[in-house]
């Protein structure tokens, strides 16, 4: 069962950067946005017109997660789950697909412009308590939806998802030969705090992720799911 929290509030200082806890760090005049995770999908367009749905991963995907997996290029999958194999374990597809939106967050991206409306990509965040600030963040986009913007737009939602969940930071596991993956995490922000070995873990604070997104001009949805997610 997915438990949601009620409205929280988010100060934003356009331009500006927040400090470790979400807190501003210098000017007097802020912007507050009462955020809430009640809503269980979003629609917006991508910037080349594809129509996407944004929604909450249900254990009955678990059918799409097991096929997403496998029309990955290799590489993809191997910079994603550092395993070249096709195909994941069961136990790894299980745990993918069992989410309850306290413990493990996870949104996907269906395309609704496909007759099929396939799954196009998914970010999962998982902590070990309810009451645990951090978790650990992973996001997979389908090869050829890469360069479209499909990434940030589901930060975003992901994002504040979390911040209503009570999430404040997140790790992220980069293998050290991704590049695109090093310059996305840097574009929200991230800091590298172990760069030892072939896997790097940036740490990433969610408010400054929120922040940074919503800097951004592109893609041009981002101020839809802030939107969709604003607490009248």
């Amino acid at each position: 069962m997915i438990v949601l929290q009620q409205p929280v509030e988010f100060e934003a200082k356009p331009g500006s950067r927040f400090g470790e806890h979400g807190d501003i760090r210098d000017g007097s005049m802020t912007e507050t946005v009462s955020f809430q995770n009640q809503i269980q999908s979003v629609d917006v367009k991508l910037d080349n017109g594809t129509h996407i749905c944004l929604r909450r991963v249900r254990h009955s995907d678990l059918g799409q997660i097991e096929k997403g997996i496998s029309q990955m290029s290799d590489q993809s999958r191997y910079l994603r789950f550092f395993s070249g194999s096709k195909t994941m374990p069961p136990s790894v597809v299980e745990k993918l697909a069992n989410v309850d939106g306290v413990h493990h967050l996870a949104w996907g991206v269906i395309n609704m412009s496909e007759q099929e409306h396939p799954p196009i990509a998914a970010a999962h965040v998982f902590r070990e308590n309810r009451t645990d600030d951090t978790g650990e963040f992973a996001i997979t986009v389908l090869d050829q939806y890469h360069g479209q913007g499909v990434a940030r737009i589901l930060m975003m939602t992901v994002f504040i998802d979390c911040y209503c969940e009570g999430l404040r930071r997140l790790r992220v596991d980069i293998l050290r030969s991704n590049k695109k993956a090093y310059g996305l995490m840097r574009s929200i922000g991230a800091k590298p705090c172990s760069l030892d070995g072939p896997v790097a873990q940036y740490d990433l604070v969610v408010a400054d992720a929120i922040a940074a997104l919503r800097e951004m001009e592109n893609p041009t949805a981002l101020p839809e799911i802030v939107a969709a997610f604003t607490a009248d």
